[in-house]
């Protein structure tokens, strides 16, 4: 079965579900050597997306999903920018079943940028993934510098809205 590791907004099973259906299951996984960074640039001057940089030692948590069929991360291609925005590339997450193949989406390197800051609302989902990380990762994410005030017409811009994750 393929599988996909969310680290960002798509760590909120909702989300992935609207998106690109039901998934067989979600459980926690690890990237290894791995670090996450709010550095890919959003359409949004000055607002980021999350991504994943090589940084040894270091390890992303995240919500693994097992998809019901292949071609199904197909589906979440056009959510992710691919292939100007991210490329996606397979990679070993760790999970306590064991090492598993998954698809991970890496920002391609145009549009990594410095100083970047995501919109509250989008870290909102990464908040959901909780059930899927440790303690403390999650309370890392809590801590992470967010922007507020972004008007409903920016927020649809970059998928969002203040309703929050569903």
């Amino acid at each position: 079965m393929p599988y996909y590791f969310a680290y960002g907004s798509n760590m909120n099973p909702a989300r992935v579900e609207a998106r690109i259906g039901a998934t067989e299951s979600v459980m926690s996984g690890i990237l290894e050597d791995h670090v996450l960074r709010f550095d890919k640039a959003s359409r949004i001057p000055g607002i980021a997306h999350a991504n994943v940089a090589v940084s040894l030692g270091d390890r992303v948590e995240g919500a693994l999903f097992r998809l019901c069929e292949p071609a199904q991360i197909e589906l979440m291609d056009p959510f992710e920018g691919f292939p100007h925005d991210y490329r996606r590339q397979r990679r070993t997450i760790a999970t306590e079943q064991g090492a598993i193949e998954a698809w991970v989406y890496i920002a391609v390197p145009e549009r990594i940028r410095p100083a970047l800051k995501p919109a509250r609302e989008y870290l909102a989902h990464l908040l959901a993934g909780e059930p899927f990380l440790s303690a403390d990762y999650h309370a890392r994410l809590q801590a992470v510098d967010a922007v507020d005030g972004l008007d409903d017409a920016a927020l649809a811009v970059l998928g969002l809205s203040r309703h929050g994750p569903r």
